[in-house]
């Protein structure tokens, strides 16, 4: 399983359920990283996508815990049963795409990153939990990029076995 995130300085990931900041760079980013694949979120960010709607090109699972159908998804209620409706996919093929709670509760079976860093710290409410230098070692870092007066650069993380 894999785990696909921009954050600032302080790991912030977002404010009042949206993104800190948009850059069309990083969004075709995340599209070219997951289109083809699966993508596992939270459903405050299912409703916090364009149209309030699953992403097109991916198979669509929400963790939430109420009865709801969603057209285009798949809807697990526990992590029980999101690990058993994944267990066959193969895990370069599974991404998690937010929100914070689903992120920290699916980070420690996440064995990549794919981390947009933005340099600014943003007035952020919702964190990435802390990437610890002990559990992963970077695989690939881009150059440092520029788009709005922002700079970003992208680091694929990699989780240190043992």
């Amino acid at each position: 399983m894999n785990l696909i995130v921009a954050i600032d300085k302080n790991n912030g990931i977002g404010k009042n359920g949206d993104l800190l900041c948009h850059l069309s760079a990083d969004l075709k980013h995340f599209k070219e990283i997951t289109s083809g694949n699966t993508v596992i979120m939270g459903y405050n960010t299912l409703i916090s996508l364009p149209k309030s709607a699953p992403l097109k090109n991916r198979r669509n699972i929400v963790l939430y815990e109420k009865d709801v159908e969603i057209e285009g998804a798949e809807v697990c209620h526990s992590l029980e049963e999101l690990l058993e409706l994944v267990k066959d996919i193969d895990p370069d093929k599974l991404f998690v795409i937010g929100g914070a709670m689903v992120y920290t509760l699916l980070m420690p079976y996440c064995k990549k990153l794919y981390i947009t860093h933005i340099e600014k710290e943003f007035e952020a409410d919702r964190f990435l939990p802390e990437i610890k230098k002990n559990e992963w070692r970077i695989l690939e870092e881009s150059e440092l990029m520029e788009e709005n007066s922002l700079q970003f650069r992208y680091v694929t993380y990699e989780r240190i076995d043992g």
